[in-house]
Parts: structure tokens; sequence; C-alpha cells
């Protein structure tokens, strides 16, 4: 079996504690889904001890910065804000930002969680380059870096073929988190992941969204939320009414007050938002044509795929390929 893939984390004195325990969970339990160790975690700090985050709560590195080795697949660079009249301000260290530099060198990929951009943007890492960050220091970052073309609006920015990637502030790093799962293992083993976190659908980098069984709160009925789940995984099957009354064993009348009580809408309505969410999903993170999207999400053509988005969203499936594909600047 190849070495597991080592993400080598940056820690430091007031570092936010979720870029660092966000993305570790995402990676931890990628390793339980794949039933093996497919990525190895590795904190450095700048000396040995007890970091302590943001949040008061003390982290123990695995090494110091000269003494956790070259071997480096995957750096992820966290961040530290200082609160100020004004509003949070991104705070960088001079002993951090030349570990990076340094390591940058032989590290396969670079990743930036929230803040963390203005380390990289500090190293030299992201001139001439797209980038995000929490949208509250993306003006600062500007400002800062004028060399940094900064857009504060994506949730990832992937640039570099590849190799040099930017995330937002906050929950945001479990989407960086699991896109990094995305390019490693597949599509479906960060969906799996995603899963697990509870977060059912993973957003993908050109926007944010709320997926389609987040936007109802949890039935009182199991069987209702079972049903949920296995309309996601067969989108592409008959799901009308009928059918997903027989499946619940109910008459369709029955069934389609029961789940209009559970859900807030329509069997219906549900299963073409559902629909619509894969689409987009599609949208963002394929090159496929519209047809074959439409096929893959169940609206069967691309000309119903194009009624649904009007309808829906007021925009063409074009124009959202537009607007919300992964970035790659």
């Amino acid at each position: 079996m190849p070495a597991a893939h080592r993400v080598v984390v940056a820690v430091f004195p007031d570092v936010d504690l979720l870029d660092v325990t966000g993305p570790a969970e995402v990676f931890a339990l990628a390793n339980r889904v794949t039933a093996t160790t497919r990525y190895e975690m590795r904190l450095a700090a700048p000396d040995a001890g007890p970091v302590r985050t943001s949040a008061g709560v003390r982290l123990v590195p695995d090494a110091t910065f000269d003494g956790i080795g070259r071997r480096v697949d995957t750096l992820l660079v966290p961040g530290a804000v200082e609160m100020t009249g004004d509003g949070p301000v991104a705070r960088t260290d001079a002993d951090v930002v030349e570990w990076v530099r340094r390591t940058a060198r032989h590290a396969s990929r670079v990743a930036s969680v929230c803040v963390g951009a203005h380390v990289l943007a500090a190293a030299g890492l992201l001139d001439g380059r797209t980038a995000t960050t929490h949208w509250s220091t993306a003006a600062q970052l500007a400002v800062e870096h004028p060399e940094v073309t900064v857009d504060p609006d994506p949730i990832f920015v992937r640039t570099d073929r590849g190799r040099l990637w930017t995330g937002a502030g906050i929950s945001a790093c479990l989407d960086l988190a699991l896109a990094l799962v995305a390019e490693d293992l597949g599509e479906q083993t960060a969906l799996a992941v995603a899963r697990e976190l509870v977060l059912y659908l993973k957003r993908q980098g050109g926007q944010s969204q709320f997926s389609v069984p987040l936007s109802r709160p949890a039935a009182t009925r199991r069987d209702i939320d079972e049903l949920r789940a296995w309309i996601a995984d067969h989108l592409d099957e008959d799901l009308s009414a009928r059918v997903l009354a027989a499946r619940m064993r109910l008459s369709e009348r029955h069934f389609a007050r029961v789940f209009a009580q559970e859900t807030g809408t329509s069997p219906a309505a549900y299963v073409e938002a559902a629909r619509i969410e894969e689409a987009r999903r599609l949208l963002e993170s394929t090159d496929r044509t519209l047809g074959g999207i439409a096929a893959s999400a169940g609206l069967g053509s691309a000309e119903t795929l194009h009624r649904a988005f009007r309808r829906r969203l007021a925009t063409t499936p074009a124009a959202y390929r537009r607007r919300f594909r992964t970035r790659t600047g």
C-alpha cells in the first residue's frame, strides 16, 4: 500500500481552532469511509509545547517547524485575526510566513483556510493569482497585496493547476477540505464524508448554498427522513407521487398529506428542488453537457432543465455555470 497522503497543518498562537480541527475531521472521516489510512495529519508549530488557539483550546503539535521534515503532500495554512474597533484584522507572523514560503517549495499542494490567505500572500505565493479569504478581511488582503486578485465571493478558489487553493471563512474550511478529498479520492468519497458530517451535500467552490434536505427541519417521522435520503440517491428514476406512496405503503392521497405535513412542501415540489440542486452541483463541478446533466438529475432533457432553472432560479443553466463554476484563476 502506498504511503498515506501527509497533511501538515501550521499552528501558531491564536490560530482559529476550526481552521485546524474542521479539515482534520474531514480527512479523518475520509480514512473511515475508505477503511484505510489515506491521510496522515501532522501539526507543526514554531516551538515545542501546546499552542493556545483563538478559542482558548490548546493544541499539541507533532513537531516544530524545523523538525517536521520535507515530506509534505498538502500544506494547510490556517489564520488568526485580531479584533479591533474597525472589525477583524488578519494577523501574520514573520516566522510563520518564512516557514510557509520555504515549505511550499517542496509541498505537492498548498491550501489556506480562512484568513490563512494573508499568510500565503505575505509569502509571495499568491502573486498574480486569484484568491479568496473570509469576506471580513478581503478588503485588507486587496489593499496590502495589490498583486493578488481578491475575490471575496467564492467558498474556495483553485489555481496553479490545482496546486494552490485558498478557502473562505469559518465553516467553509469543511468545503475546502471536502474538495481536496474529492480531488484525491473522487466525488463519491467526498460525498460519503459530507454525509458523515451531516452536511449531506458539499458546497462547491463557486457559491454558497444550503442543500435541499438541510433547508427543511428534520421530520418527526423517521420514515419520511429515510425517504428523503432515498430520493437523493435515486434522482434519475421515477419519483412520482404514485411511486413514492407505494414505497411508503400508503395511499397516494394519504402520502401527499403526510409528506406535506412533515416537509412543508408537496412531493413533486420537493423532488424538483432536489433535482435542481443536483443539476447545480454538476454545472458547478463538471463540464458535462446540459442534456447529460438533465438526465443524471432526473430532469429528462436540456429543455426541461432550462425551464426549471428559469422558474426556480430566474437564470439559465449556461449562465449559472458561468457564474458558479469552480474558479481556476
